[in-house]
């Protein structure tokens, strides 16, 4: 998946072609069950965003507080793993709210946040910390939400990095509607996406699949809606068509001036990462 991963990139793809169709969550699930100690999944950076950090604080005008009110706004990270950008997040003020399918990446989760919690600094002592949750659940269901308490359009803030690139293309309709049902009304509801891999072939198939830009926007402007792909696995982009009425509204399209290695040029060292603030339309 990346140059810094213990897996390669054709391993990881074989892993996952043994499970197909509904089964296909239950593959990135035992990969978590049968981590050995010590070993580094291939989706584990190892730290939380860079981008992610410096859109918080250079975009700030266009997320908002997060406190409002004297409300803590809420903030979910779905296919959280180890959690880092949710103790991000908690950091800047929001509570807090990863998500994750492997019950051991609950627990890992759990472990990072009581082990280093205090390392991420308070970014706003007016604001204070959040609170930090991690729940196990499918992110298509609402089960979770039950768990939480929590209804439908509960979220100010979610987050999606290596989500998006993770789903076969065929689950792309159903994410980009399940983000619609949780974000919160305008302007207070905020989608960020990292988006990455964006230059990848989409021949070469995945996971990560190819996450061009505007796979983002045909998905995310048409909720629910099959989205044509050609032959090679390519997007077909049509800049003319009429968005949705439930499409999400981007508002932000930014390059990043940090990222990881793997949103990076290997040869140039160029930012090939985007990111992008999505909401639901008023």
């Amino acid at each position: 998946m990346t140059e810094d991963s213990d897996i390669p990139p054709s391993a990881l793809r074989d892993y996952m072609a043994k499970f197909e169709g509904e089964d296909y969550v239950q593959g990135w699930a035992s990969m978590w069950d049968n981590k050995a100690e010590g070993e580094t999944l291939p989706w584990d950076r190892g730290s939380h965003s860079p981008a992610l950090e410096d859109f918080l604080v250079q975009k700030k005008g266009f997320i908002g507080s997060p406190v409002i009110e004297g409300r803590r706004r809420k903030a979910l990270v779905p296919g959280c793993g180890t959690g880092y950008d949710v103790l991000l997040l908690a950091s800047f003020g929001y509570d807090a709210y990863g998500l994750d399918y492997s019950d051991a990446a609950v627990e890992t989760a759990n472990k990072e946040a009581a082990k280093n919690k205090d390392n991420y600094a308070v970014r706003d002592p007016a604001v204070g910390r959040g609170n930090v949750i991690f729940v196990q659940g499918d992110f298509f269901k609402d089960d979770w939400l039950a768990k939480l308490e929590l209804a439908p359009q509960s979220f100010d803030l979610i987050y999606d990095y290596t989500f998006f690139c993770a789903l076969e293309p065929r689950l792309r309709p159903q994410w980009a509607m399940r983000h619609q049902q949780l974000l919160d009304s305008p302007p207070k509801g905020n989608l960020i996406c990292l988006e990455w891999p964006t230059t990848k072939n989409p021949k070469w198939g995945g996971p990560p699949y190819a996450s061009p830009s505007f796979a983002y926007m045909e998905h995310l402007s048409h909720p629910g809606e099959e989205i044509p792909y050609d032959s090679n696995g390519n997007v077909k982009f049509d800049p003319l068509r009429e968005t949705s009425p439930l499409g999400l509204e981007r508002v932000v399209h930014w390059q990043p001036e940090r990222t990881y290695k793997a949103g990076k040029d290997e040869n140039t060292g160029e930012i090939l990462d985007r990111v992008s603030l999505w909401r639901r339309r008023a």
